[in-house]
């Protein structure tokens, strides 16, 4: 019985393991957020893009960062995040 889990049921569950860390990976993946921050604000030196349109789109981005930052501290140490 056990050999009969190990070969279905393992592979099965290391496949689930490796798409949460994915998963998880891209979802708050924090140095995204700041290119994404940077460029805003490059967009926004370039006149891309107005003000408001600005001042949008960086509250948005920061609030990200925060939310991005704390799941990785609260994830440390239970899912294997890879940089």
């Amino acid at each position: 019985m056990f050999v009969v889990d190990d070969l279905l049921v393992r592979p099965f569950v290391s496949l689930i393991n490796v798409v949460h860390a994915m998963a998880i990976e891209e979802l708050y993946d924090v140095e995204a957020i700041r290119d994404d921050i940077k460029e805003n604000r490059l967009l926004f030196e370039v006149g891309e893009r107005s003000r408001e349109e600005y001042e949008e789109r960086r509250t948005d981005l920061e609030r990200q960062l925060d939310v991005a930052e704390q799941a990785r501290e609260n994830l440390q140490g239970k899912v294997e995040i890879k940089r």
